[in-house]
């Protein structure tokens, strides 16, 4: 089973993200990096970009498939995980760790639409 973690919030779309004042950051859960097996590529956005929660950032591309990446909140990017680019293996070792964007966001009762760990749970043994 996949490692999901309290105080995360989750999206369908098998991102998460994880909440430090007005700040998010979002990357892809266990249950996504186990699915899409060695992850060989990380697409990210450019720092000072906006995201919109339900709309794609980013891909994460592995040896097995392309997926992209939407994400849960909105905001601007203060922070990209530049290891990702020389090791975008790292998702893998640690998906929770190894965040993909940090955001500022823009409207924080978006995180109430997204899942907590007890329903993330839940989804993901239903698929």
């Amino acid at each position: 089973m996949a490692k999901v973690i309290e105080g995360l919030r989750y999206s369908e779309s098998h991102e998460y993200v994880r909440v430090e004042g007005n700040y998010g950051y979002v990357g892809i859960t266990d249950y996504a990096q186990h699915a899409l097996g060695n992850v060989v590529y990380v697409d990210m956005p450019e720092v000072d970009d906006e995201v919109t929660a339900g709309e794609e950032f980013g891909a994460v591309e592995s040896v097995k498939a392309a997926s992209d990446l939407i994400s849960p909140v909105s905001g601007t990017v203060v922070e990209v995980n530049e290891a990702l680019e020389d090791e975008p293996d790292l998702v893998n070792k640690d998906a929770f760790e190894n965040w993909i964007i940090k955001v500022e966001l823009s409207d924080a009762s978006e995180l109430d639409n997204l899942m907590d760990a007890t329903a993330y749970s839940a989804y993901v043994e239903k698929l």
